[in-house]
């Protein structure tokens, strides 16, 4: 997944920290829906640029909307794990972008939006 969306960035000629959030995103959001949905037995990965904004989208076939730990709490240092979608989130905002989830009858989907430049 993560070759398909550098090929897309590479194609619009998006390259550097923003193509580096694109790219962790994709990785952990396919990572936790192997981890969490692989039983739902669906996973799609799209990216998009559209109005100056990049978009990547990872849905799969399980409706339960991940929760995301909150950014000052308490994380367990020796935890293997839990911290994707918090990093996400944070690299995300610090792009000038946000992480969001929907789900509909389907599945879910959960979306990185950030600015192109």
């Amino acid at each position: 997944m993560r070759s398909r969306v550098r090929s897309a960035l590479d194609g619009w000629q998006i390259a550097g920290e923003i193509a580096d959030v694109l790219l962790l995103a994709v990785s952990e959001l396919v990572a936790n829906v192997v981890l969490h949905a692989a039983e739902a037995g669906r996973l799609r990965v799209g990216i998009s640029l559209r109005g100056g904004w990049l978009q990547l989208e990872v849905a799969d076939g399980a409706s339960s909307l991940p929760r995301l730990p909150h950014p000052r709490g308490e994380v367990d240092p020796d935890a293997e794990g839990g911290r994707g979608l918090l990093i996400v989130q944070l690299m995300a905002a610090e792009s000038g972008g946000r992480l969001s989830f929907s789900a509909d009858e389907f599945g879910k989907s959960v979306r990185v939006r950030i600015p192109a430049a």
